[in-house]
């Protein structure tokens, strides 16, 4: 025997691989029962995401539909309001109007004509009526303009029976209606307003004794006149006013149609916001159930030696970390799901190399018992990750450094390193190292390993073995191998 490693191959037993494959089963189990438990989490974390997010929605509707009731209602006492004042308006030219209507109605009546009293009192009933009615969302200038001309009739028919009319007052009388039709009258029937000062020249042109036949001859002129320009210039100002409502209706609905566009796009933009918020917490929510795991994960892949692994795994969650913290929903949500892929597929293989570290594990127990069987003393050993190395000495002082090991097929491997033995030479004699105290020795603890129903060591090996042993190339290396 060398100075060189020896080697040997360790065959794995049938009662140990039903172990293993025991074991095996309780792993995919327990992989099982997490994946199970995380969905659980996830499906957990979105029907509460969807219960919030729905009372969210909620609150935002009721806000817009408090925004709306409260839209209406300002418009409806904006509208009343205004409606009111046009009322107002209307109500006090009306009472006026009747004012002057009564005030002619007394004059008749204490003129001392011969007019009955009764028929004086039904104007008189009738005007009241009509007073009553103002302010009432009924326009009234036809009626009172029919009664005013009704006791105009009566005091010219009173004329007619012998009593002269007083042409001042007369004149006096239908320059006060003209006045009282309005300063505005003029814009809104120009022309009429012009044939009613026509005519009121006329009669004052008319008004002396030598013109009487004439001047009265023109009161149902200047009367007709004066009910036509009062009820035309009516009629325009209600369309005038029906043309600015109209002109402040189409205001109102085009500004409601803007606030209505306004708060769509407002709308719109909250529920992009509230899909973005959404889509966040969810791929927040996915990496909380599966941070820790895969924290784990990887520090476990760095103690069983799988370094490319551990590497992946971080990888990954920093691929959802980041997009996370810049807001990136679209982004975080495919690398929590490409996370969540990967997780089970690690865990799976982080269960194999487990295996394979305690079978390692237990390889090195089984030699260790055997070696101490022999008289070593036991030195400490060390888990490098894929390989185990013990050390052990001889009472005469010499090591031993044994390396578990896994080769390329997966087969366990046990590799010796010993200094210090006197038929160990550091170059191999020509004929070849026999140095059968330390190959024999080596044995009888292989034969204390297989013993153990665990593992059977097989043919211990070593470069420069003698030729007259069978040869043969270690698997994977450039070495060859005896056996005697």
């Amino acid at each position: 025997m060398s100075g060189s490693p020896k080697y040997s191959t360790v065959r794995v037993t049938p009662a140990y691989r039903q172990r293993e494959e025991r074991r095996r089963r309780e792993q995919q189990a327990a992989r099982r029962r997490r994946e199970a438990q995380r969905a659980r989490e996830r499906a957990e974390l979105a029907a509460r995401r969807a219960q919030e997010t729905a009372a969210r929605r909620e609150r935002a509707q009721a806000a817009a539909e408090r925004r709306r009731h409260e839209l209406a209602a300002r418009r409806a006492v904006e509208q009343q309001a205004h409606a009111s004042r046009l009322g107002r308006e209307e109500a006090g030219a009306e009472a006026r109007r009747l004012d002057e209507v009564r005030d002619l109605l007394v004059r008749v009546r204490t003129s001392g004509t011969g007019v009955p009293a009764g028929e004086l009192d039904e104007l008189e009933r009738q005007v009241r009526t009509l007073r009553d009615r103002i302010g009432h969302e009924e326009r009234l200038g036809g009626a009172i303009e029919e009664l005013r001309g009704r006791i105009v009739l009566l005091d010219r028919r009173q004329d007619d029976s012998g009593r002269a009319a007083d042409p001042g007052a007369v004149l006096a009388g239908f320059e006060r209606r003209l006045a009282g039709i309005g300063p505005d009258a003029a814009e809104h029937d120009a022309e009429g307003r012009q044939r009613c000062l026509e005519l009121l020249g006329r009669l004052r042109a008319s008004a002396g004794p030598e013109g009487r036949t004439r001047f009265e001859a023109l009161l149902g002129t200047m009367e007709h006149a004066l009910a036509r320009h009062a009820a035309t210039a009516e009629g325009r100002v209600e369309a005038e006013r029906q043309r600015e409502q109209q002109v402040r209706e189409a205001r109102r609905q085009a500004e409601e149609r803007a606030a209505a566009e306004a708060a769509a796009e407002e709308a719109a933009e909250e529920a992009e916001r509230e899909r973005l918020t959404a889509a966040l917490g969810e791929a927040a929510d996915r990496l909380d159930v599966v941070r820790r795991s895969a924290r784990d994960a990887a520090e476990d892949a760095r103690e069983l030696a799988d370094p490319d692994l551990a590497a992946r795994i971080e990888e990954a969650l920093r691929a959802v970390t980041g997009p996370l913290a810049a807001g990136e929903a679209a982004e975080a949500l495919a690398a929590v799901t490409a996370l969540e892929e990967l997780l089970p597929e690690a865990e799976a293989r982080l269960d194999e190399l487990q295996l394979a570290h305690t079978r390692r594990m237990d390889l090195g127990q089984a030699l260790q018992d055997a070696m101490l069987g022999e008289g070593f003393a036991f030195l400490g050993g060390e888990d490098q990750g894929e390989r185990l190395v013990l050390r052990f000495e001889r009472p005469s002082g010499a090591s031993y450094e044994t390396t578990v090991a896994t080769d390329s097929g997966g087969t366990p491997v046990l590799v010796y390193h010993v200094d210090g033995e006197p038929d160990v030479a550091v170059e191999p004699a020509p004929e070849g190292a026999v140095c059968d105290t330390t190959e024999d020795l080596l044995e009888r603890v292989h034969e204390a390993v297989g013993g153990q129903d665990g593992f059977v060591p097989d043919e211990l090996t070593w470069q420069g073995k003698p030729p007259s042993r069978q040869a043969r190339q270690l698997p994977g290396t450039e070495e060859w191998t005896w056996s005697r």
